[in-house]
């Protein structure tokens, strides 16, 4: 994808002036991979949730655009939904909302060009980089808790790194089709995906860090929702604790980061510089007389 953005900055000003650029809408859904998707391998994804956004294209030519996007969606995973024994016992889960803001630039492949209906259809490939806002919690007790704070993983007691930024870098990619309903109106389809740089989407990277440290270092709930294989055993006990060592065991794999994805359906509005919000240069103005 970064032969689309190299394309973009490139060549756009050595292109005609803007043909057009479109106000939209999108509404589709985003999910997530990483630690506590359903299975170990790339692109298991848990659950789908509903995601909505506005977005501006500039349109270069009918080759080159670029857009300005901004998504609001939702990311889960839970250790519950995997047929996986070893991610079941583990018995983690989460949810976030997400909140994103992109740039990116577009390659129609076939041009597209709806002024005139000349070039109605094409497929494209987009990337570009994005900001992106995300706070992981867990339900416990009947209640959503938020996990960042606790640093269920060390973070913020000494001898372990400081708790995870909530403001993160992305990378957006992906491939759509748009289609000119008329000079005005352009429906599409997308699904783009996320390469962040963080491993800490689902609060889950690295290792356990054993119960009465975290006790200690970041207080009783933190050492609780950082290992919770004790709530499957029944023992008798309201909350049974299973002892770790620090550094022994996996919670996750911290060499791979995690991946979210957003797929939208998309409608835009188009306007023509320099021709009015409602006229398009292919045909005449009837309206009234000037004198």
């Amino acid at each position: 994808m970064r032969l689309v953005i190299i394309l973009v900055i490139a060549l756009a000003p050595f292109g005609l002036m803007a043909q057009s650029y479109e106000a939209g809408l999108t509404l589709g859904g985003s999910s997530y991979q990483g630690d506590l998707s359903p299975e170990a391998v790339n692109l298991s994804t848990g659950k789908i949730h509903p995601s909505l956004g506005l977005f501006f294209r500039y349109n270069f030519n009918k080759y080159l655009s670029a857009r300005a996007n901004f998504s609001y969606g939702k990311i889960s995973g839970d250790d519950a939904l995997s047929k996986d024994e070893s991610r079941t016992g583990r018995n983690l889960s989460f949810q976030s909302n997400l909140v994103e803001f992109g740039i990116t630039g577009e390659l129609n492949i076939f041009g597209f060009q709806p002024k005139g209906l000349q070039g109605r259809y094409s497929p494209y490939l987009f990337g570009g980089i994005a900001v992106f806002r995300f706070n992981p919690e867990t339900e416990y007790n009947g209640e959503l808790v938020e996990l960042q704070p606790l640093g269920t993983e060390g973070q913020g007691m000494e001898g372990f790194a400081d708790r995870y930024k909530l403001t993160q870098i992305a990378i957006p990619m992906g491939a759509g089709m748009k289609f000119a309903i008329s000079e005005r109106l352009t429906i599409g389809a997308e699904i783009g995906f996320r390469r962040t740089f963080t491993d800490y989407l689902d609060d889950v990277s690295g290792t356990y860090v054993a119960y009465n440290e975290l006790l200690n270092g970041n207080g009783e709930l933190a050492a609780i929702l950082a290992d919770r294989r004790g709530e499957l055993i029944d023992d008798g006990n309201d909350v049974p604790i299973v002892v770790a060592e620090t550094g022994v065991q996996f919670r996750g794999n911290p060499d791979e980061p995690d991946w979210y994805a957003i797929g939208n359906f998309t409608i835009s509005y188009t306007f023509y510089p320099g021709n009015g919000l409602g006229k398009s240069r292919s045909k005449k103005d009837f309206g009234c007389p000037k004198f």
